[in-house]
């Protein structure tokens, strides 16, 4: 039976209408996908020898199980925000003669075998293979390796009984946050204390056992939360929610350009693919704490740059690209309203340019690392709202592809077309260059002044920009809600 959901799968892959459209699109997945794994395999190999050369006093085993509780929590986060159950078209199936426990099985059973959770053994499987050849335990490192494939198929199965509890989230983001500044501050090394767990793991593989009991209970809760989910009338029954409207008489005062970003707020919070992208925000947010603690990035301002543009813009990157995509589902109904064009272009400047303006103010703090950090976030927040946004607009006259809302955002690629990977070259590639060629010809205030004066500059011709933006956004006006009217 499994065999014969897997060709089931198969025909629907490459019999979908939009199998021809996307190939592309999946071919570059496929090279990112392979990216990683090298990537991964690199650091498997070279992580102990790395790690002996910048910590010579201690043992490179020890340093990377101290880091291990990073790597679990950072997985489960990431995988909150990214990972989706890899379910099947079920609906035709419940009318025959097939177990709905065999289907829940073979569901659980293929997330196990999900790209998240083949890509960590690509670091993992190398760095045990190079343990036992510098000479630690084989029993031991086995042991270790068989507990640390399990953790991973934990995460994976945990991931999903918490997947839609945003309190489960805030909890692993406070643990995130809070186990690194604890250990920064040298309050208590929380990691390294988990770590000595990890250790006691080589030193006695049997207790690797445990992970299996977990990983049964784990499984049977999802069995279970997923089989009463799998009734014919759940599939096809039309679900009424109640709606809890938001206090949004605040935006009153932006004019009239309210009611498109009421419209907007609205749509950011009820739907799945918008709601992800703003948890994002967060992890773009502490962005900067990766890098500047690090002695390794303290010299090198020109990459200072990078860091504000994502930071501050985060938001900005990931609303501003999908313009107007997100309203595909009722473009053709938002066109008939008797309004100005430009008033739904200015409703989105004024949103990304407010989301630029509090991520700045939010990451003021990094002042902490230095006076030069705060004064790059600033004139990355200056070139953002200047440039950037009239970018993202502009790009958005040439989005074709309707996105669905309720899909996450994450490793999500529907709506993406060669517009959203070309734009990252003025977005964030060009002010990184630019910056980087001053400071080493002229100066670091030079540089910093060059890119804040483009914003401004921006800003002067802000009328003329939009104009020019909506004569474009009228002459697609008709391809847009063409394009948007197919199915993709």
């Amino acid at each position: 039976m499994i065999s014969h959901f897997l060709k089931l799968e198969w025909k629907q892959f490459y019999r979908a209408a939009s199998f021809g459209k996307s190939i592309g699109l999946k071919i570059l997945i496929g090279f990112f996908a392979l990216y990683f794994v090298v990537m991964f395999l690199l650091m498997g190999i070279g992580a102990y020898f790395g790690l002996k050369e910048m910590y010579p006093t201690q043992d490179p085993f020890v340093v990377v199980n101290s880091f291990l509780l990073y790597a679990v929590i950072g997985d489960l986060i990431f995988r909150f925000l990214m990972q989706k159950l890899p379910l099947m078209n079920v609906q035709p199936l419940l009318t025959l003669n097939i177990k709905k426990s065999t289907i829940v099985h073979y569901i659980l059973i293929k997330s196990a075998a999900s790209f998240f959770n083949i890509m960590s053994l690509f670091f993992y499987i190398p760095f045990a293979i190079v343990l036992i050849k510098e000479g630690y335990d084989v029993e031991g490192v086995l042991g270790w390796l068989f507990f640390m494939i399990l953790l991973i198929q934990i995460v994976n199965y945990l991931n999903f009984l918490i997947n839609k509890n945003n309190s489960a989230f805030g909890f692993l983001l406070v643990l995130l946050i809070g186990g690194f500044l604890v250990q920064y501050y040298q309050i208590f090394n929380l990691p390294a204390y988990v770590g000595k767990w990890f250790y006691y793991i080589y030193e006695n593989p049997i207790y690797a056992t445990i992970a299996i009991l977990v990983l049964m209970f784990l499984y049977r809760l999802n069995f279970k939360q997923l089989l009463g989910l799998f009734y014919l009338d759940e599939v096809v029954s039309k679900k009424v929610k109640q709606v809890n409207a938001s206090d949004l008489s605040w935006t009153d005062k932006l004019g009239d350009v309210a009611p498109f970003i009421k419209n907007d707020l609205r749509l950011m919070w009820r739907n799945k693919r918008t709601k992800s992208s703003v948890w994002m925000l967060i992890m773009a947010l502490l962005y900067g704490l990766i890098f500047y603690p690090n002695p390794i990035y303290a010299d090198k301002e020109s990459f200072f740059i990078f860091i504000g543009v994502f930071s501050t813009g985060a938001f900005l990157i990931n609303f501003g690209q999908f313009i107007p995509a997100w309203d595909s589902g009722y473009f053709n109904m938002l066109m008939s309203q008797n309004f100005k064009y430009e008033r739904y272009l200015k409703s989105k400047f004024t949103l990304m340019t407010i989301s630029v303006i509090v991520l700045f103010l939010l990451g003021i703090p990094y002042v902490y690392f230095g006076w030069k950090i705060l004064v790059v976030h600033f004139a990355a927040m200056i070139y953002n709202i200047g440039v950037n946004t009239y970018v993202l607009l502009l790009g958005g006259s040439f989005n074709r592809k309707k996105i669905d809302l309720d899909q996450k955002a994450a490793f999500n690629y529907q709506g993406t077309g060669a517009v959203q990977w070309l734009i990252g070259i003025p977005l964030m590639a060009f002010p990184m260059a630019l910056f980087a060629l001053i400071n080493w010809w002229v100066s670091f205030e030079i540089a910093t002044l060059t890119i804040a004066a483009l914003g401004f500059i921006g800003l002067a011709f802000h009328k003329v920009f939009m104009k020019l933006i909506t004569k474009r956004y009228i002459a697609t006006k008709y391809k847009m809600i063409h394009a948007f009217n197919q199915n993709n």
